[in-house]
């Protein structure tokens, strides 16, 4: 896999028939090494090794429904009450963040209100803070460590 722009993490690896699985943490099991699967899991242990959220907070692939339409966000990490705090977009390494990611994020979090997005290919990050009163986000250097 493509080398990201981010820590490199101890993740488990294993191969069957001529396809490579990586061990999530979160899920608790393998799932396909796709491109995007590989960002995801280095934002994952991110999250967890370098922000110190507890494992228990985050969901993968946790459904939305947006506009009636059952759709899936990457990445959502909860704060202690349950409610959504970071909403995370990954991509794959080879596609470009366009205005389209973060309309994609944008209207998950029209139902979520989460207070912080997190758009990345794994070699770009895009970090926001959400102003739900004034309806935009503002651009961060990163996202705040965890806090209880």
């Amino acid at each position: 896999m493509q080398p990201l722009n981010l820590t490199t993490y101890p993740f488990k690896i294993k191969s069957s028939e001529n396809k490579y699985f990586i061990f999530d943490i979160v899920r608790k099991k393998y799932v396909m090494l796709t491109p995007e699967e590989w960002v995801r899991q280095h934002i994952i242990h991110y999250l967890i090794e370098e922000k110190n959220y507890p494992i228990s907070l985050i969901a993968v692939e946790k459904k939305v429904t947006v506009n009636k339409l059952t759709k899936r966000t990457d990445i959502l990490v909860f704060n202690t009450k349950g409610n959504p705090h970071i909403i995370v977009e990954c991509k794959a390494p080879s596609i470009k963040i366009t205005q389209d990611a973060f309309d994609q994020i944008a209207r998950y979090n029209l139902k979520l209100e989460a207070n912080y997005l997190i758009v990345t290919n794994g070699l770009t990050h895009f970090y926001t803070f959400m102003d739900l009163e004034k309806e935009c986000y503002v651009f961060l250097e990163t996202i705040p460590k965890y806090e209880q």
